[in-house]
């Protein structure tokens, strides 16, 4: 059975490098290391990569509408393809983890994230994996908005690039039903 690989982001130039984007930063990461181009597919309004991985086919999407209407566009994916919510790997910013911190989870709450807020509603469940990407926090909210459609500075880029890659590191296991170790060793990693 496929694995759907989906990054949450926000389309176009401008929003490219900042925070919000962590998640589609992840998925090219894992398309670029497998070498499999990106495809536009406007039945979807979403970007997608195919590739194989640990005996796994993988389909990678990056939803080409705005974060809070993210949840469509993985849906009609997952149902073109089969896809059950279990088989979902959603990569995202998180605000309650500090830069260059990686965590893999399987369901639990949208903790206000509009990305998952509406992938949470358009699935019908929140039984899907996250790999939650630490982006820290402004400080107050008054300034989140702000900050998740900032870039990071280049310290907390190398941090969250690093976090990226230890993610990468610990797929294989994760993809092969290895969850607990995938995520013991992802969580020990950091540096």
């Amino acid at each position: 059975m496929d694995w759907l690989l989906a990054g949450l982001g926000n389309p176009g130039a401008e929003y490219a490098h900042t925070r919000h984007n962590v998640g589609f930063w992840f998925v090219r990461a894992v398309a670029e290391k497998a070498g499999s181009p990106w495809l536009r597919e406007a039945r979807f309004k979403a970007e997608l990569a195919q590739c194989s991985a640990s005996g796994q086919r993988l389909v990678l999407c990056q939803p080409q509408d705005f974060m809070n209407r993210s949840g469509g566009p993985i849906q009609a994916i997952a149902a073109f393809y089969r896809i059950p919510p279990e088989r979902i790997l959603v990569a995202h910013d998180d605000l309650d983890l500090p830069p260059g911190t990686a965590r893999l989870k399987f369901g639990g709450g949208h903790g206000g994230h509009n990305g998952l807020r509406d992938l949470d509603r358009a699935l019908g469940t929140a039984a899907y994996w996250r790999l939650r990407l630490g982006i820290g926090h402004p400080g107050h909210k008054d300034r989140v908005v702000a900050y998740v459609l900032g870039a990071p500075d280049r310290d907390d880029r190398e941090q969250v690039d690093a976090a990226i890659h230890r993610a990468l590191a610990v797929l294989p296991d994760f993809l092969q039903g290895r969850s607990d170790a995938a995520q013991q060793r992802l969580h020990t990693l950091e540096s």
